[in-house]
């Protein structure tokens, strides 16, 4: 009995997001290559490659901003590959992207509440008067309390610095309520002290969710990752821990010991 518990306790976690013999081609050009990946839930899970290796590509693909030329997608076990993005967003699995997308010219506030809109089928309702709006400024709050933002509700985002704009980024992203989320190059831009303020941050808001995120920083892959797959040429190279990629001879000769963007 002991026995069987012990193994169950070591069964790994089901893939709640995979891509199977995913393949992208730009006219003759193989963006990305037959890649599989399983992402198990409740994971944090790292993709990392050279400049070009096709990391975005797959981001784009795993949430339909590109159209696979081959291959399948499947989220729960079910196939989204011929789902469009915004069905793909009501199935819990929400993006960001390398560039921060938050509206500079609105408060903090009003920025996840955009976003609030959006989940609560508001977004198109021009014609409510705007303090209709205002019964979601408790949950617009709540949210900002979670990444530390709630000081700065009343300002306006573009007074942020880059790295706070990151976290009202998250901020937005939570308020789609995602079970999955796919985090392009979070730490893309920051010093020090931003990285580790959104390091923390990723960390505390992974509880009871998976995340897929492109990143560079080997130090945060190292960090905060459970699974690490690395692409080199648009194609799966190595998959393991981190401590299993770092120890990968092939790896360390494409992509660790070399420059990579």
């Amino acid at each position: 009995m002991s026995g069987v518990a012990t193994a169950a306790a070591r069964a790994p976690a089901a893939a709640v997001l995979s891509a199977r013999g995913l393949t992208k081609r730009f006219g003759g050009f193989t963006a990305t290559d037959n890649v599989t990946l399983d992402v198990a839930e409740g994971t944090i899970h790292a993709l990392i490659g050279p400049n070009g290796a096709g990391k975005s590509t797959l981001f784009a693909l795993l949430t339909k901003f590109h159209t696979p030329s081959s291959g399948q997608i499947l989220l729960d076990g079910e196939d989204i590959t011929r789902l469009a993005p915004p069905a793909i967003v009501r199935r819990g699995m929400v993006r960001s992207f390398q560039i921060s997308a938050v509206f500079p010219h609105l408060t903090v506030l009003e920025n996840v509440r955009v976003a609030l809109q959006r989940r609560h089928g508001l977004d198109r309702q021009f014609w409510r008067p705007a303090n209709s709006l205002q019964r979601l400024d408790l949950q617009a709050m709540d949210l900002l309390e979670q990444v530390g933002l709630a000081r700065q509700a009343g300002s306006d985002a573009a007074a942020l610095s880059y790295g706070r704009k990151r976290t009202l980024e998250i901020a937005t992203t939570l308020a789609l309520e995602p079970r999955v989320m796919l985090l392009d190059e979070p730490m893309a831009g920051m010093g020090r002290e931003d990285v580790a303020l959104v390091e923390a941050l990723i960390r505390r808001v992974a509880t009871g969710r998976t995340i897929l995120m492109v990143e560079h920083n080997l130090g945060v892959v190292e960090t905060l990752a459970d699974r690490v797959t690395v692409l080199a040429r648009g194609a799966v190279l190595a998959e393991g821990s981190f401590a299993e990629i770092r120890a990968n001879d092939e790896v360390r000769r494409s992509y660790m010991g070399a420059d990579h963007d």
